[in-house]
């Protein structure tokens, strides 16, 4: 038995800004995906996500008679399913920022939630707001809180606009310039990061007033500008934002990002030739990069695994 594949996403924009009602923009990464299986031979992989699959169960048995108006499950049949042996087969790396339980909690709700709220009905704003509410929840488990942003990207598989916690919609995005120079890419940073720390980190700063300054006045400015930019495909205006995005992250936010890797960030402020940003909730996984020229980029990080992303 195999179920249908969701896939990864990555939030261009809006990282932690989000928590604090920025705007954000989440796109599906169709590179990396995963599915749910059943087989009775299972590998230690396959062992491992089993297990976890037990455990996420009692998790909803518990949220659903916690919360019972928020969503229902087909509790018995899961079980039933994970004492078949399944698991979910995934490509999407852990860790990574690019949504690997976010596909996994989608799989979840699409073939066990009672009265879901699917893909092709009309998705107005409340329905959105439902489902990433159940998302959230659901994927709570994991990260210990959660926005519910990754599974409802990986659920609908489309991009999606955050105006505000409350206001949420589809969007599209300028369509790719197949032989564009300009690149969005990740850089991978060769080690793996745990989201629930990051996290933690970020609220103990919030603590303090000049954060919470620097957040409202620099970051959350930068990264709305940045998306209205993108939706807009104002190259120009983009790259001047995404500078002083890239800046303010490096100034405030060193906790979320490798050791080794913030030479190279400033590198890319100084030189104009890449800004790096956060892909999820740092720490590790995957780095964001946008460049003007991809081959210039390429060269200065050069020793570095570049995945292109979107081309314009």
């Amino acid at each position: 038995m195999k179920g249908p594949l969701f896939y990864s996403k990555i939030l261009l924009f809006g990282e932690y800004g989000i928590i604090k009602d920025s705007k954000g923009l989440s796109i599906p990464y169709n590179f990396y995906n995963g599915a749910l299986k059943v087989s009775k031979e299972l590998d230690d992989d396959a062992k491992k996500s089993n297990k976890s699959l037990q455990r996420f169960s009692v998790y909803l048995e518990e949220l659903q008679s916690k919360n019972p108006d928020l969503a229902s499950f087909d509790i018995e049949k899961l079980n039933e399913d994970i004492a078949s042996g399944m698991y979910f087969d995934s490509s999407i790396p852990q860790g990574y920022g690019v949504g690997s339980s976010g596909a996994l909690v989608a799989a979840i709700y699409d073939k066990y939630a009672f009265d879901k709220i699917t893909v092709l009905e009309n998705l107005t704003r409340d329905k959105l707001l439902k489902l990433k509410a159940i998302f959230g929840e659901m994927e709570s488990f994991f990260h210990g809180k959660s926005s519910g942003l990754d599974p409802l990207n990986s659920y609908l598989s489309i991009p999606i606009l955050i105006n505000s916690k409350d206001n949420i919609e589809p969007t599209g995005i300028p369509s790719q310039a197949t032989n564009g120079k300009g690149a969005v890419f990740l850089l991978d940073s060769g080690m793996t990061g745990e989201t629930a720390p990051m996290i933690q980190i970020f609220m103990e700063s919030m603590k303090q007033e000049g954060f919470r300054n620097m957040l409202k006045n620099q970051f959350i400015k930068h990264t709305d500008a940045c998306v209205e930019d993108f939706l807009k495909g104002d190259v120009k205006s983009l790259f001047g934002n995404l500078k002083q995005l890239s800046n303010t992250v490096f100034n405030n936010f060193k906790p979320m990002i490798p050791a080794q890797f913030h030479k190279l960030w400033k590198q890319g402020i100084d030189t104009n030739d890449y800004y790096l940003k956060l892909c999820g909730s740092g720490g590790g996984g995957y780095i964001l990069g946008f460049t003007q020229d991809i081959e210039k980029a390429k060269k200065a990080l050069q020793g570095y695994k570049l995945e292109v992303v979107y081309n314009f």
